[in-house]
Protein backbone atom coordinates (compact mmCIF):
# COMPACT_ATOMS: atom_id res chain seq x y z
CA UNK A 1 0.00 0.00 0.00
CA UNK A 2 1.32 3.43 -0.84
CA UNK A 3 1.61 5.55 2.24
CA UNK A 4 -0.25 8.84 2.75
CA UNK A 5 -3.17 8.30 0.41
CA UNK A 6 -4.57 11.76 1.07
CA UNK A 7 -7.24 10.41 3.40
CA UNK A 8 -7.66 13.96 4.61
CA UNK A 9 -8.98 14.89 1.18
CA UNK A 10 -11.52 12.08 1.13
CA UNK A 11 -14.26 14.02 2.87
CA UNK A 12 -13.94 16.65 0.17
CA UNK A 13 -13.86 14.15 -2.64
CA UNK A 14 -16.93 12.38 -1.27
CA UNK A 15 -19.03 15.47 -1.90
CA UNK A 16 -17.86 16.06 -5.43
CA UNK A 17 -20.44 17.37 -7.84
CA UNK A 18 -19.11 16.30 -11.21
CA UNK A 19 -15.82 14.70 -12.05
CA UNK A 20 -15.44 12.95 -15.38
CA UNK A 21 -12.51 10.56 -15.27
CA UNK A 22 -9.49 10.88 -17.44
CA UNK A 23 -7.35 8.11 -18.81
CA UNK A 24 -4.62 6.37 -16.88
CA UNK A 25 -3.64 3.50 -19.10
CA UNK A 26 -1.07 1.14 -17.66
CA UNK A 27 1.28 -1.15 -19.50
CA UNK A 28 2.05 -4.34 -17.58
CA UNK A 29 5.79 -4.22 -17.62
CA UNK A 30 7.10 -5.30 -14.27
CA UNK A 31 10.49 -3.90 -15.17
CA UNK A 32 9.05 -0.38 -15.19
CA UNK A 33 10.53 1.51 -12.23
CA UNK A 34 8.09 1.46 -9.36
CA UNK A 35 10.08 2.10 -6.23
CA UNK A 36 7.94 2.01 -3.10
CA UNK A 37 9.28 4.84 -1.01
CA UNK A 38 8.64 6.20 2.43
CA UNK A 39 6.67 9.42 2.30
CA UNK A 40 8.39 10.85 5.37
CA UNK A 41 9.76 14.33 4.79
CA UNK A 42 12.93 14.08 2.76
CA UNK A 43 15.91 15.53 4.64
CA UNK A 44 17.68 18.46 3.10
CA UNK A 45 20.99 17.37 1.62
CA UNK A 46 23.76 19.94 1.87
CA UNK A 47 27.22 19.97 0.34
CA UNK A 48 26.60 16.84 -1.70
CA UNK A 49 29.90 15.56 -3.06
CA UNK A 50 28.84 12.23 -4.56
CA UNK A 51 27.92 12.01 -8.21
CA UNK A 52 24.18 12.68 -8.32
CA UNK A 53 23.26 10.40 -11.22
CA UNK A 54 20.35 7.92 -11.16
CA UNK A 55 20.19 5.06 -13.67
CA UNK A 56 16.74 3.65 -14.34
CA UNK A 57 14.83 1.32 -16.64
CA UNK A 58 11.47 1.99 -18.22
CA UNK A 59 9.29 -0.84 -19.49
CA UNK A 60 7.95 0.94 -22.57
CA UNK A 61 8.82 3.67 -25.05
CA UNK A 62 7.51 7.24 -24.74
CA UNK A 63 4.35 7.55 -26.87
CA UNK A 64 4.27 11.37 -26.61
CA UNK A 65 5.44 14.23 -24.40
CA UNK A 66 2.63 16.56 -25.44
CA UNK A 67 0.66 17.26 -22.25
CA UNK A 68 -2.48 17.79 -24.31
CA UNK A 69 -2.17 14.35 -25.88
CA UNK A 70 -0.49 12.09 -23.34
CA UNK A 71 -2.69 9.26 -22.03
CA UNK A 72 -0.19 6.77 -20.62
CA UNK A 73 1.76 6.21 -17.42
CA UNK A 74 5.18 6.63 -19.08
CA UNK A 75 4.30 10.05 -20.46
CA UNK A 76 2.69 11.29 -17.26
CA UNK A 77 5.58 10.03 -15.16
CA UNK A 78 8.09 11.98 -17.24
CA UNK A 79 5.91 15.09 -17.53
CA UNK A 80 5.63 15.14 -13.75
CA UNK A 81 9.40 15.62 -13.63
CA UNK A 82 10.02 17.98 -16.54
CA UNK A 83 6.96 20.20 -16.12
CA UNK A 84 5.03 21.86 -13.34
CA UNK A 85 1.48 23.11 -13.00
CA UNK A 86 -0.12 25.55 -10.63
CA UNK A 87 0.24 22.88 -7.93
CA UNK A 88 2.49 19.86 -7.39
CA UNK A 89 2.12 16.80 -5.13
CA UNK A 90 4.78 17.08 -2.44
CA UNK A 91 6.72 14.36 -0.55
CA UNK A 92 3.55 13.50 1.39
CA UNK A 93 1.24 13.50 -1.65
CA UNK A 94 -0.25 16.81 -0.55
CA UNK A 95 -0.94 19.30 -3.38
CA UNK A 96 1.02 22.50 -2.74
CA UNK A 97 1.45 25.73 -4.76
CA UNK A 98 4.06 25.36 -7.49
CA UNK A 99 3.75 27.72 -10.46
CA UNK A 100 1.15 29.43 -8.29
CA UNK A 101 2.98 31.82 -5.98
CA UNK A 102 0.56 31.12 -3.14
CA UNK A 103 -2.95 29.91 -2.42
CA UNK A 104 -5.51 31.54 -4.74
CA UNK A 105 -8.25 33.92 -3.78
CA UNK A 106 -11.69 32.35 -4.16
CA UNK A 107 -14.99 34.12 -4.73
CA UNK A 108 -17.73 33.76 -2.11
CA UNK A 109 -19.76 31.47 -4.39
CA UNK A 110 -16.75 29.18 -4.84
CA UNK A 111 -16.75 29.58 -8.62
CA UNK A 112 -13.88 31.94 -9.41
CA UNK A 113 -10.27 31.21 -8.48
CA UNK A 114 -7.61 33.86 -9.00
CA UNK A 115 -3.98 32.70 -9.06
CA UNK A 116 -0.80 34.76 -9.02
CA UNK A 117 1.95 33.14 -11.10
CA UNK A 118 5.33 33.06 -9.38
CA UNK A 119 8.54 34.32 -10.98
CA UNK A 120 9.63 31.30 -12.99
CA UNK A 121 11.21 30.55 -16.35
CA UNK A 122 10.96 28.00 -19.09
CA UNK A 123 14.13 26.10 -19.92
CA UNK A 124 14.82 28.55 -22.76
CA UNK A 125 14.88 31.45 -20.29
CA UNK A 126 11.50 32.98 -21.15
CA UNK A 127 9.05 33.71 -18.34
CA UNK A 128 6.20 31.39 -17.41
CA UNK A 129 3.04 33.49 -17.63
CA UNK A 130 -0.66 33.21 -16.90
CA UNK A 131 -1.18 33.14 -20.66
CA UNK A 132 0.74 29.85 -20.82
CA UNK A 133 -1.98 28.24 -18.74
CA UNK A 134 -4.83 29.78 -20.69
CA UNK A 135 -3.25 28.64 -23.96
CA UNK A 136 -2.60 25.09 -22.75
CA UNK A 137 -6.04 24.47 -21.29
CA UNK A 138 -7.86 25.87 -24.30
CA UNK A 139 -5.56 23.90 -26.61
CA UNK A 140 -6.56 20.71 -24.77
CA UNK A 141 -10.22 21.56 -25.40
CA UNK A 142 -9.72 22.53 -29.05
CA UNK A 143 -11.31 19.75 -31.17
CA UNK A 144 -8.45 20.07 -33.66
CA UNK A 145 -6.00 18.99 -30.97
CA UNK A 146 -7.91 15.71 -30.54
CA UNK A 147 -7.04 15.50 -26.86
CA UNK A 148 -8.58 12.58 -24.99
CA UNK A 149 -7.75 14.03 -21.59
CA UNK A 150 -8.88 17.62 -22.03
CA UNK A 151 -12.61 16.92 -22.34
CA UNK A 152 -12.63 14.26 -19.63
CA UNK A 153 -10.60 16.18 -17.06
CA UNK A 154 -12.25 19.55 -17.61
CA UNK A 155 -15.88 18.70 -18.37
CA UNK A 156 -18.02 19.27 -15.31
CA UNK A 157 -15.20 21.26 -13.70
CA UNK A 158 -14.14 24.27 -15.80
CA UNK A 159 -16.91 26.56 -17.03
CA UNK A 160 -18.15 25.74 -20.56
CA UNK A 161 -15.99 22.59 -20.85
CA UNK A 162 -19.06 20.34 -20.98
CA UNK A 163 -20.64 22.43 -23.72
CA UNK A 164 -17.36 22.60 -25.64
CA UNK A 165 -17.09 18.81 -25.50
CA UNK A 166 -20.61 18.56 -26.90
CA UNK A 167 -19.77 20.93 -29.74
CA UNK A 168 -22.21 23.54 -28.50
CA UNK A 169 -19.65 26.23 -27.54
CA UNK A 170 -16.33 27.21 -29.09
CA UNK A 171 -13.23 26.10 -27.16
CA UNK A 172 -12.12 29.72 -26.80
CA UNK A 173 -14.99 30.20 -24.31
CA UNK A 174 -13.40 27.89 -21.74
CA UNK A 175 -13.50 29.47 -18.26
CA UNK A 176 -9.82 30.34 -17.99
CA UNK A 177 -8.40 33.82 -18.59
CA UNK A 178 -5.04 35.52 -18.20
CA UNK A 179 -5.88 38.91 -16.69
CA UNK A 180 -2.25 39.91 -17.13
CA UNK A 181 1.09 38.08 -17.25
CA UNK A 182 0.95 37.27 -13.55
CA UNK A 183 -2.78 36.82 -12.91
CA UNK A 184 -4.83 33.78 -13.95
CA UNK A 185 -8.58 33.67 -13.42
CA UNK A 186 -10.36 30.32 -13.53
CA UNK A 187 -14.14 30.02 -13.47
CA UNK A 188 -15.73 26.72 -12.52
CA UNK A 189 -18.97 25.20 -13.71
CA UNK A 190 -19.98 24.68 -10.08
CA UNK A 191 -18.13 24.64 -6.75
CA UNK A 192 -15.56 21.83 -6.76
CA UNK A 193 -14.01 21.41 -3.30
CA UNK A 194 -11.12 19.24 -4.59
CA UNK A 195 -10.30 21.61 -7.45
CA UNK A 196 -6.81 22.53 -6.23
CA UNK A 197 -5.72 18.88 -6.23
CA UNK A 198 -6.58 18.77 -9.94
CA UNK A 199 -4.07 21.51 -10.58
CA UNK A 200 -1.23 19.02 -10.05
CA UNK A 201 -2.50 16.80 -12.88
CA UNK A 202 -0.74 16.63 -16.25
CA UNK A 203 -3.60 17.92 -18.39
CA UNK A 204 -3.42 21.25 -16.54
CA UNK A 205 0.27 21.88 -17.21
CA UNK A 206 1.18 25.16 -18.94
CA UNK A 207 2.53 25.42 -22.50
CA UNK A 208 4.64 28.20 -23.99
CA UNK A 209 2.42 29.43 -26.83
CA UNK A 210 5.19 30.99 -28.90
CA UNK A 211 7.32 27.85 -28.74
CA UNK A 212 4.46 25.43 -29.44
CA UNK A 213 3.30 27.53 -32.37
CA UNK A 214 6.82 27.72 -33.77
CA UNK A 215 7.24 23.92 -33.59
CA UNK A 216 3.85 23.22 -35.13
CA UNK A 217 3.21 19.52 -35.76
CA UNK A 218 6.71 18.71 -34.48
CA UNK A 219 6.01 19.96 -30.98
CA UNK A 220 7.02 17.48 -28.26
CA UNK A 221 7.97 14.79 -30.80
CA UNK A 222 11.59 14.76 -29.58
CA UNK A 223 13.66 16.42 -26.89
CA UNK A 224 14.66 19.30 -29.17
CA UNK A 225 11.04 20.34 -29.66
CA UNK A 226 10.07 20.41 -25.98
CA UNK A 227 10.36 23.08 -23.30
CA UNK A 228 10.42 22.42 -19.56
CA UNK A 229 9.44 24.45 -16.53
CA UNK A 230 9.94 21.65 -14.01
CA UNK A 231 12.89 20.20 -12.07
CA UNK A 232 14.42 18.48 -15.12
CA UNK A 233 14.65 18.77 -18.89
CA UNK A 234 14.37 15.85 -21.28
CA UNK A 235 17.43 15.20 -23.45
CA UNK A 236 18.64 12.60 -25.98
CA UNK A 237 15.14 11.48 -26.97
CA UNK A 238 14.63 11.17 -30.72
CA UNK A 239 10.92 10.43 -30.47
CA UNK A 240 11.12 6.69 -31.02
CA UNK A 241 14.31 5.58 -29.29
CA UNK A 242 14.86 3.21 -26.41
CA UNK A 243 16.92 5.59 -24.29
CA UNK A 244 16.79 9.17 -23.02
CA UNK A 245 17.79 11.16 -19.97
CA UNK A 246 16.56 13.85 -17.63
CA UNK A 247 19.03 16.60 -16.77
CA UNK A 248 18.66 19.10 -13.92
CA UNK A 249 16.91 22.25 -15.12
CA UNK A 250 18.97 25.20 -13.92
CA UNK A 251 16.13 27.53 -14.94
CA UNK A 252 13.72 25.83 -12.50
CA UNK A 253 12.49 28.24 -9.81
CA UNK A 254 13.32 25.76 -7.02
CA UNK A 255 16.54 24.38 -8.54
CA UNK A 256 18.31 24.56 -5.18
CA UNK A 257 16.12 21.71 -3.92
CA UNK A 258 16.98 19.41 -6.83
CA UNK A 259 20.04 17.27 -6.04
CA UNK A 260 20.15 14.87 -8.98
CA UNK A 261 22.05 16.19 -11.98
CA UNK A 262 21.04 13.41 -14.36
CA UNK A 263 18.63 10.48 -14.67
CA UNK A 264 19.46 7.98 -17.41
CA UNK A 265 16.73 5.78 -18.85
CA UNK A 266 16.83 2.69 -21.01
CA UNK A 267 13.78 0.76 -22.18
CA UNK A 268 14.17 -2.82 -20.98
CA UNK A 269 11.33 -5.27 -21.56
CA UNK A 270 12.89 -8.50 -20.30
CA UNK A 271 13.15 -9.18 -16.58
CA UNK A 272 16.35 -11.17 -16.95
CA UNK A 273 18.03 -8.37 -18.85
CA UNK A 274 16.98 -5.81 -16.28
CA UNK A 275 18.19 -7.97 -13.43
CA UNK A 276 21.57 -8.41 -15.09
CA UNK A 277 21.89 -4.64 -15.52
CA UNK A 278 21.08 -4.19 -11.83
CA UNK A 279 23.49 -6.84 -10.59
CA UNK A 280 26.31 -5.40 -12.69
CA UNK A 281 25.63 -1.93 -11.19
CA UNK A 282 24.50 -0.42 -14.49
CA UNK A 283 21.00 0.28 -13.18
CA UNK A 284 19.83 1.37 -9.73
CA UNK A 285 16.57 -0.57 -9.52
CA UNK A 286 14.99 -3.54 -11.25
CA UNK A 287 11.54 -5.08 -11.23
CA UNK A 288 11.12 -8.76 -10.39
CA UNK A 289 8.56 -11.35 -11.43
CA UNK A 290 8.10 -15.09 -11.71
CA UNK A 291 11.18 -17.17 -10.96
CA UNK A 292 13.27 -14.07 -10.29
CA UNK A 293 10.92 -12.84 -7.57
CA UNK A 294 11.24 -16.17 -5.79
CA UNK A 295 15.00 -16.18 -6.24
CA UNK A 296 15.44 -12.76 -4.63
CA UNK A 297 12.62 -12.96 -2.08
CA UNK A 298 15.03 -12.52 0.82
CA UNK A 299 17.45 -10.10 -0.80
CA UNK A 300 18.43 -7.12 1.35
CA UNK A 301 17.69 -4.76 -1.55
CA UNK A 302 14.10 -6.04 -2.01
CA UNK A 303 11.17 -3.63 -1.65
CA UNK A 304 7.47 -4.52 -2.02
CA UNK A 305 4.28 -2.58 -2.60
CA UNK A 306 0.65 -3.24 -3.52
CA UNK A 307 -0.27 -0.54 -6.01
CA UNK A 308 -3.63 1.03 -6.78
CA UNK A 309 -3.39 -0.26 -10.34
CA UNK A 310 -5.90 -2.70 -11.79
CA UNK A 311 -5.40 -4.95 -14.84
CA UNK A 312 -8.32 -6.45 -16.70
CA UNK A 313 -9.64 -7.78 -19.99
CA UNK A 314 -11.60 -5.35 -22.13
CA UNK A 315 -14.22 -7.19 -24.20
CA UNK A 316 -14.77 -5.39 -27.50
CA UNK A 317 -18.37 -5.86 -28.64
CA UNK A 318 -17.96 -4.24 -32.06
CA UNK A 319 -14.97 -4.35 -34.41
CA UNK A 320 -14.76 -2.82 -37.87
CA UNK A 321 -18.44 -1.97 -37.73
CA UNK A 322 -19.58 -5.53 -36.99
CA UNK A 323 -20.66 -7.22 -33.78
CA UNK A 324 -18.09 -9.59 -32.29
CA UNK A 325 -18.93 -12.80 -30.39
CA UNK A 326 -18.22 -10.74 -27.27
CA UNK A 327 -21.43 -8.83 -27.83
CA UNK A 328 -23.04 -11.92 -26.27
CA UNK A 329 -23.14 -11.63 -22.48
CA UNK A 330 -22.81 -15.39 -21.99
CA UNK A 331 -19.61 -15.51 -24.02
CA UNK A 332 -18.24 -12.67 -21.87
CA UNK A 333 -19.27 -14.44 -18.66
CA UNK A 334 -17.67 -17.69 -19.81
CA UNK A 335 -14.32 -16.07 -20.54
CA UNK A 336 -14.43 -14.10 -17.28
CA UNK A 337 -14.70 -17.30 -15.25
CA UNK A 338 -12.51 -19.66 -17.29
CA UNK A 339 -8.99 -18.90 -16.00
CA UNK A 340 -7.29 -19.24 -12.63
CA UNK A 341 -6.22 -15.83 -11.37
CA UNK A 342 -4.52 -17.21 -8.28
CA UNK A 343 -2.12 -19.24 -10.39
CA UNK A 344 -1.61 -16.20 -12.60
CA UNK A 345 -0.30 -14.08 -9.72
CA UNK A 346 1.48 -16.89 -7.87
CA UNK A 347 3.22 -18.59 -10.78
CA UNK A 348 3.34 -16.27 -13.78
CA UNK A 349 3.77 -12.92 -12.03
CA UNK A 350 4.95 -13.82 -8.55
CA UNK A 351 5.62 -10.17 -7.79
CA UNK A 352 3.22 -9.39 -4.97
CA UNK A 353 0.18 -8.88 -7.21
CA UNK A 354 -3.16 -10.22 -5.94
CA UNK A 355 -6.14 -11.71 -7.83
CA UNK A 356 -8.81 -9.12 -8.58
CA UNK A 357 -12.51 -9.90 -8.78
CA UNK A 358 -13.29 -6.21 -8.58
CA UNK A 359 -12.55 -2.92 -10.36
CA UNK A 360 -11.92 -0.45 -7.54
CA UNK A 361 -8.65 -1.56 -5.89
CA UNK A 362 -8.11 -2.58 -2.30
CA UNK A 363 -6.48 -0.06 0.02
CA UNK A 364 -7.24 2.84 -2.31
CA UNK A 365 -10.23 4.80 -1.02
CA UNK A 366 -11.73 4.98 2.46
CA UNK A 367 -14.79 6.61 3.95
CA UNK A 368 -14.73 9.12 6.80
CA UNK A 369 -14.46 6.23 9.28
CA UNK A 370 -11.54 4.64 7.48
CA UNK A 371 -13.55 1.81 5.91
CA UNK A 372 -12.17 0.59 2.59
CA UNK A 373 -14.60 0.99 -0.33
CA UNK A 374 -13.64 -2.56 -1.31
CA UNK A 375 -15.50 -3.90 1.74
CA UNK A 376 -18.89 -2.93 0.29
CA UNK A 377 -18.90 -5.44 -2.57
CA UNK A 378 -16.02 -7.71 -1.68
CA UNK A 379 -15.22 -10.09 -4.53
CA UNK A 380 -17.51 -10.20 -7.56
CA UNK A 381 -17.22 -13.54 -9.36
CA UNK A 382 -14.00 -15.42 -9.98
CA UNK A 383 -12.60 -18.65 -11.38
CA UNK A 384 -15.36 -21.30 -11.85
CA UNK A 385 -14.93 -23.77 -14.71
CA UNK A 386 -18.39 -25.31 -14.31
CA UNK A 387 -20.17 -21.96 -14.53
CA UNK A 388 -17.86 -20.85 -17.34
CA UNK A 389 -18.64 -23.90 -19.46
CA UNK A 390 -22.38 -23.58 -18.85
CA UNK A 391 -22.33 -19.96 -19.99
CA UNK A 392 -20.09 -20.89 -22.94
CA UNK A 393 -22.49 -23.60 -24.16
CA UNK A 394 -25.41 -21.21 -23.89
CA UNK A 395 -23.55 -18.44 -25.68
CA UNK A 396 -22.50 -20.68 -28.58
CA UNK A 397 -26.09 -21.81 -28.99
CA UNK A 398 -27.32 -18.23 -29.08
CA UNK A 399 -24.70 -17.38 -31.71
CA UNK A 400 -25.58 -20.50 -33.70
CA UNK A 401 -21.94 -21.65 -33.88
CA UNK A 402 -19.80 -24.44 -32.46
CA UNK A 403 -16.45 -22.68 -32.58
CA UNK A 404 -15.18 -19.17 -31.92
CA UNK A 405 -11.79 -17.58 -32.63
CA UNK A 406 -10.78 -14.52 -30.61
CA UNK A 407 -7.64 -12.42 -30.52
CA UNK A 408 -6.00 -11.21 -27.30
CA UNK A 409 -4.19 -7.91 -27.75
CA UNK A 410 -1.33 -7.51 -25.29
CA UNK A 411 2.08 -5.97 -24.72
CA UNK A 412 5.44 -7.07 -26.04
CA UNK A 413 7.36 -7.21 -22.76
CA UNK A 414 8.62 -10.51 -21.39
CA UNK A 415 6.04 -10.50 -18.59
CA UNK A 416 3.15 -9.54 -20.88
CA UNK A 417 4.01 -12.34 -23.30
CA UNK A 418 4.09 -14.93 -20.52
CA UNK A 419 0.73 -13.73 -19.22
CA UNK A 420 -0.91 -13.93 -22.62
CA UNK A 421 0.41 -17.45 -23.17
CA UNK A 422 -1.07 -18.40 -19.81
CA UNK A 423 -4.44 -16.87 -20.70
CA UNK A 424 -4.44 -18.70 -24.03
CA UNK A 425 -3.72 -22.09 -22.42
CA UNK A 426 -6.36 -21.60 -19.72
CA UNK A 427 -9.12 -20.36 -22.01
CA UNK A 428 -8.59 -22.91 -24.76
CA UNK A 429 -8.29 -25.71 -22.20
CA UNK A 430 -11.47 -24.82 -20.32
CA UNK A 431 -13.75 -23.66 -23.15
CA UNK A 432 -14.15 -26.31 -25.91
CA UNK A 433 -14.38 -24.77 -29.36
CA UNK A 434 -12.46 -21.61 -28.45
CA UNK A 435 -9.32 -20.68 -30.36
CA UNK A 436 -7.17 -17.83 -29.02
CA UNK A 437 -4.66 -15.96 -31.14
CA UNK A 438 -2.17 -13.55 -29.61
CA UNK A 439 -1.20 -10.09 -30.86
CA UNK A 440 1.71 -8.70 -28.88
CA UNK A 441 2.70 -5.14 -29.74
CA UNK A 442 4.56 -2.14 -28.25
CA UNK A 443 2.59 -0.01 -25.82
CA UNK A 444 2.13 2.90 -28.25
CA UNK A 445 0.71 0.54 -30.89
CA UNK A 446 -1.70 -0.97 -28.38
CA UNK A 447 -2.94 2.51 -27.47
CA UNK A 448 -3.66 3.21 -31.15
CA UNK A 449 -5.48 -0.10 -31.60
CA UNK A 450 -7.50 0.62 -28.47
CA UNK A 451 -8.47 4.09 -29.68
CA UNK A 452 -9.52 2.67 -33.06
CA UNK A 453 -11.34 -0.21 -31.32
CA UNK A 454 -9.38 -2.68 -33.45
CA UNK A 455 -9.15 -5.71 -31.13
CA UNK A 456 -11.26 -8.52 -29.64
CA UNK A 457 -9.95 -8.92 -26.10
CA UNK A 458 -7.41 -6.47 -24.76
CA UNK A 459 -5.17 -6.97 -21.75
CA UNK A 460 -5.42 -3.47 -20.30
CA UNK A 461 -4.61 -1.67 -17.08
CA UNK A 462 -5.66 1.48 -15.27
CA UNK A 463 -4.08 3.62 -12.59
CA UNK A 464 -6.12 6.26 -10.73
CA UNK A 465 -6.05 9.93 -11.64
CA UNK A 466 -7.50 11.00 -8.29
CA UNK A 467 -8.42 9.26 -5.05
CA UNK A 468 -12.04 8.26 -5.45
CA UNK A 469 -13.86 5.15 -6.81
CA UNK A 470 -15.17 7.29 -9.65
CA UNK A 471 -11.73 7.41 -11.28
CA UNK A 472 -12.29 3.74 -12.17
CA UNK A 473 -16.08 3.55 -12.41
CA UNK A 474 -16.52 6.48 -14.77
CA UNK A 475 -14.32 4.82 -17.40
CA UNK A 476 -17.09 2.58 -18.62
CA UNK A 477 -20.09 4.86 -18.94
CA UNK A 478 -21.37 5.10 -22.50
CA UNK A 479 -18.62 6.89 -24.43
CA UNK A 480 -16.50 6.95 -21.27
CA UNK A 481 -12.77 7.53 -21.15
CA UNK A 482 -11.73 3.89 -21.46
CA UNK A 483 -14.87 2.53 -23.09
CA UNK A 484 -13.54 1.86 -26.57
CA UNK A 485 -15.45 -1.41 -26.68
CA UNK A 486 -19.10 -0.44 -27.44
CA UNK A 487 -20.38 -1.19 -23.95
CA UNK A 488 -23.48 0.67 -22.84
CA UNK A 489 -25.92 0.18 -19.97
CA UNK A 490 -28.38 3.00 -19.14
CA UNK A 491 -28.73 1.85 -15.54
CA UNK A 492 -24.97 1.89 -15.07
CA UNK A 493 -24.79 5.37 -16.59
CA UNK A 494 -27.61 6.54 -14.31
CA UNK A 495 -25.87 5.35 -11.15
CA UNK A 496 -22.56 6.99 -12.09
CA UNK A 497 -24.34 10.25 -12.96
CA UNK A 498 -26.24 10.22 -9.65
CA UNK A 499 -23.03 9.66 -7.71
CA UNK A 500 -21.58 12.76 -9.35
CA UNK A 501 -24.62 14.98 -8.82
CA UNK A 502 -27.76 14.15 -6.78
CA UNK A 503 -25.89 12.02 -4.24
CA UNK A 504 -22.86 14.29 -3.95
CA UNK A 505 -23.82 15.51 -0.49
CA UNK A 506 -24.70 12.04 0.81
CA UNK A 507 -21.43 10.10 1.00
CA UNK A 508 -23.00 6.83 2.14
CA UNK A 509 -25.64 6.78 -0.59
CA UNK A 510 -23.05 7.85 -3.13
CA UNK A 511 -20.76 4.94 -2.34
CA UNK A 512 -23.72 2.55 -2.45
CA UNK A 513 -24.57 3.80 -5.95
CA UNK A 514 -20.98 3.30 -7.10
CA UNK A 515 -20.92 -0.19 -5.57
CA UNK A 516 -24.19 -1.07 -7.33
CA UNK A 517 -22.70 0.13 -10.60
CA UNK A 518 -19.64 -2.08 -10.06
CA UNK A 519 -21.95 -5.09 -9.63
CA UNK A 520 -23.69 -4.31 -12.91
CA UNK A 521 -20.41 -3.92 -14.75
CA UNK A 522 -18.74 -7.09 -13.45
CA UNK A 523 -21.40 -9.51 -12.16
CA UNK A 524 -24.30 -8.85 -14.54
CA UNK A 525 -22.91 -7.50 -17.80
CA UNK A 526 -19.40 -8.97 -17.54
CA UNK A 527 -18.35 -5.94 -19.60
CA UNK A 528 -14.76 -6.38 -18.48
CA UNK A 529 -12.95 -9.17 -16.63
CA UNK A 530 -10.67 -8.01 -13.79
CA UNK A 531 -7.43 -9.99 -13.59
CA UNK A 532 -5.23 -8.66 -10.80
CA UNK A 533 -4.23 -5.70 -8.68
CA UNK A 534 -0.59 -5.04 -9.34
CA UNK A 535 2.04 -5.55 -6.74
CA UNK A 536 5.68 -4.74 -7.23
CA UNK A 537 8.81 -6.43 -6.03
CA UNK A 538 11.93 -4.50 -6.84
CA UNK A 539 15.58 -4.49 -6.10
CA UNK A 540 16.61 -0.94 -5.18
CA UNK A 541 20.15 0.18 -4.49
CA UNK A 542 20.39 1.31 -0.86
CA UNK A 543 22.09 4.55 -1.86
CA UNK A 544 18.98 5.75 -3.76
CA UNK A 545 17.15 8.14 -1.42
CA UNK A 546 14.14 10.43 -1.52
CA UNK A 547 12.24 9.06 -4.53
CA UNK A 548 8.59 9.92 -3.96
CA UNK A 549 5.86 7.66 -5.35
CA UNK A 550 2.33 8.86 -5.98
CA UNK A 551 -0.96 6.97 -5.82
CA UNK A 552 -2.39 8.92 -8.75
CA UNK A 553 -1.19 11.15 -11.58
CA UNK A 554 2.52 10.86 -12.39
CA UNK A 555 3.98 7.78 -10.73
CA UNK A 556 7.17 9.30 -9.30
CA UNK A 557 8.80 12.56 -8.36
CA UNK A 558 12.58 12.90 -8.43
CA UNK A 559 12.67 16.51 -7.30
CA UNK A 560 13.71 15.41 -3.79
CA UNK A 561 15.76 12.34 -4.77
CA UNK A 562 19.48 12.05 -4.16
CA UNK A 563 22.37 9.59 -4.02
CA UNK A 564 24.00 8.98 -0.65
CA UNK A 565 26.51 6.33 0.34
CA UNK A 566 27.28 4.94 -3.10
CA UNK A 567 30.96 5.74 -2.84
CA UNK A 568 31.16 3.71 0.37
CA UNK A 569 29.87 0.53 -1.26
Amino acid sequence: MKKNKLVWLLSLILILSVFLAACGDKEEVTETPATPTDKEETPVVEDVEEEQVLNLMMGAEIPTMDSSLVTDSVGFDLLNNVAEGLYRLDENNVPIPAMAEAEPTVSKDGLVYTFTIRDANWSNGTAVTAGDFEFAWKRAMNPETASEYGPYMMSGVIKNATEISAGEVDYTELGVKAIDEKTLEVTLEKPVPYFLSLMAFGTYLPLNEAFVTEQGADYATNSETLLSNGPFVLEAWDGTGLSWKLVKNDQYWDAETVQLTEINYDVVKETATGLNLYKTDKKDRAGLSGEFAAQYANDADLEKELESVLFYFKFNQERNGEATPLANVNIREAISKAYNKQDLVDVVLNNGSVPANYLVPKEFTFDANGVDFREINGDLGGFNVEEAQAAWTKGLAELGVEEVTLEILGGDSDVAKKMDEYFKAQLQGNLPGLTITLKQVPFSVRLDLDTNQDYDIQSAGWGPDYQDPNTFMNLFVTDGGNNMMSYSNPEYDKLIAAAAADLATDPEARWTALADAEKILLAEDFAIAPNYQRGTMLLVKPYVKGVVSHSFGGDFSYKWAYIEGKDAQ
